[in-house]
């Protein structure tokens, strides 16, 4: 993908059967995170509080990965392998037939939020 100025940009320029789950992310995470801006950085759409980004997403040839700050990730560790999936420190990759569970990317935005200051 080429560099994109803003998330509806990056949305359109991936592949078309990543647009929905790209687009329910954001949602998702604009939902949990109503105090965040919107914001992209290193060619990555996220969402910054107080100036650090506690939430991105981006779309990769096979997959599409969603990253929160790592405390987020380890204290949900238990939900990230009850869906199935595996995490790095800071994200979770997954195939957009079998996306990270509604309910777990908003228990990781929270986190990732409530550790903006550390």
């Amino acid at each position: 993908m080429t560099t994109v100025p803003d998330h509806d940009s990056y949305i359109a320029a991936a592949p078309e059967a990543f647009r929905p789950v790209l687009e329910h992310l954001r949602d998702l995470l604009r939902e949990a995170l109503p105090d965040a801006e919107e914001m992209v950085a290193y060619n990555m759409p996220g969402f910054r509080i107080r100036g650090k980004v506690v939430a991105s997403y981006a779309a990769f040839s096979k997959k599409i990965g969603v990253y929160f700050l790592a405390p987020a990730i380890s204290e949900h560790a238990e939900a990230i392998a009850e869906a199935g999936l595996a995490a790095s420190k800071t994200g979770v990759t997954f195939l957009p037939n079998k996306p990270l569970p509604d309910h777990v990317v908003a228990k990781l935005a929270s986190a990732s939020s409530r550790h903006v200051d550390d």
